[in-house]
């Protein structure tokens, strides 16, 4: 039986050509793609699928915020974070969040299927390109580029990367069933928990966080 793949990456053609590339295994079936994170998040829970690759900087809920809300809802679907970023905040917080596999954008195909392969057999994969000492480092409890993010909820996550998007106040309370009062409080605490008086530092930690691409 082929392994039902998911696909979400906010780049169109970047997506296109992981799904081209996957449609040539044949073990590999794919089930669904997208460019948004709460999309990723209603396909997870409506297809179930066997892995879902999921890009770091989704609109919306980052593939990070994905892979930990889709535990519950989905708890045998294996997700495959996709980033830029190999440092060892970033592998951490993957692996905080129940992910199977971390890859890095610049690997080839062959390494793409090794990963899908890997998690749908219940193994870990994480790129060769990450070094050996970031993971001995989250294996040890040593913190380096530690997650900015710590100890937010995931509430607050999601206001920050609105935020950090461009959205209104009006705009985020819409999209998430909230007063704007609530939307307002939840602002002012994230910038007084992260020592932070305007949006374009709220911008700059989002980035260090992987909520955002640095484009």
């Amino acid at each position: 039986m082929a392994t039902r793949v998911l696909l979400a990456d906010v780049h169109t053609l970047f997506r296109e050509g992981l799904r081209l590339l996957l449609e040539r295994l044949p073990d590999v079936e794919v089930v669904g793609e997208t460019g948004d994170g709460r999309e990723a998040l209603d396909m997870i829970d409506r297809m179930r699928p066997d892995v879902a690759i999921l890009d770091t900087t989704l609109p919306g809920l980052s593939g990070l915020e994905v892979a930990e809300r889709a535990r519950p809802a989905s708890p045998s679907t294996r997700i495959v974070i996709l980033a830029t970023h190999s440092g060892q905040g970033y592998v951490a917080h993957a692996l905080r969040v129940g992910v199977a596999g971390y890859l890095l954008k610049e690997c080839g195909a062959a390494e793409l299927a090794s990963a899908v392969r890997a998690v749908q057999r219940g193994e870990f994969y994480l790129s060769p390109a990450i070094s050996k000492h970031v993971v001995e480092g989250f294996l040890n409890g040593a913190h380096g580029d530690a997650d900015p993010l710590v100890g937010l909820s995931p509430r607050q996550r999601e206001v920050l990367q609105l935020l950090a998007e461009g959205k209104a106040n009006k705009e985020i309370a819409a999209d998430l069933r909230l007063s704007v009062k609530t939307v307002e409080a939840h602002r002012a605490h994230l910038m007084e928990r992260l020592g932070i008086h305007r949006v374009p530092g709220l911008v700059r930690v989002a980035m260090r966080a992987g909520l955002l691409g640095a484009e």
